[in-house]
């Protein structure tokens, strides 16, 4: 069976976007960090699926396929190249620059995320699109949580966990300083 794997940059009062939804401490927080881009292009050969929401869509499509060259272009190819599924009830279609267009699902996450767990194929990888990740968390359909706590509170945006959010027993799997602060964390979800 296929994992799910969930990565979110969070704040350290546990915030995974700022005031008015801002995400600009993931950048200042990760940027030009060699150990961490390094990791990322780990991660990237171990999913064949990236699954967005709709906004997260939008702003990754509009970003990743203009990386044609620099420090985040062998990310870049591998991100760009990767099958993508984007969870929408509004858009028609999702291109993602001269690469292949995403396949838009408009009815239940949960159940489209649980018949691609059935099927064969590596990891299927969440990043960022905290509704969707909030619907499969609550739902316990994630099995690896890679947390990126960023050295900063933010003190207002949107919470990872939601408030009512059922307990989740975790194991950690690594923990690594990075270079410009951050610390990345990773965890399984005991029982998955």
């Amino acid at each position: 069976m296929r994992k799910l794997v969930l990565q979110e940059f969070v704040s350290i009062d546990g915030l995974a976007s700022g005031p008015n939804n801002s995400v600009d401490f993931i950048p200042a927080s990760t940027q030009g960090d060699l150990s961490f881009g390094q990791e990322q292009l780990a991660l990237m050969d171990t999913v064949d699926m990236l699954l967005l929401g709709r906004v997260t869509y939008g702003q990754f499509a509009s970003f990743w396929p203009n990386v044609t060259e620099g420090a985040e272009k062998e990310f870049a190819d591998k991100f760009n190249a990767v099958p993508k599924v984007v969870f929408s009830k509004t858009l028609e279609r999702a291109p993602w620059g001269q690469w292949n267009e995403a396949r838009i699902v408009r009815g239940s996450a949960v159940e489209e995320v649980a018949r691609l767990k059935q099927q064969s194929g590596k990891d299927m990888l969440i990043s960022g699109s905290i509704s969707l990740a909030q619907s499969l968390i609550d739902a316990g359909m994630v099995n690896e949580y890679r947390l990126v706590l960023c050295p900063v509170v933010l003190g207002s945006g949107r919470p990872l966990f939601r408030d009512n959010v059922k307990s989740i027993q975790m194991k950690l799997v690594n923990a690594k300083t990075l270079s410009r602060g951050a610390v990345s964390l990773i965890y399984s979800q005991q029982g998955h």
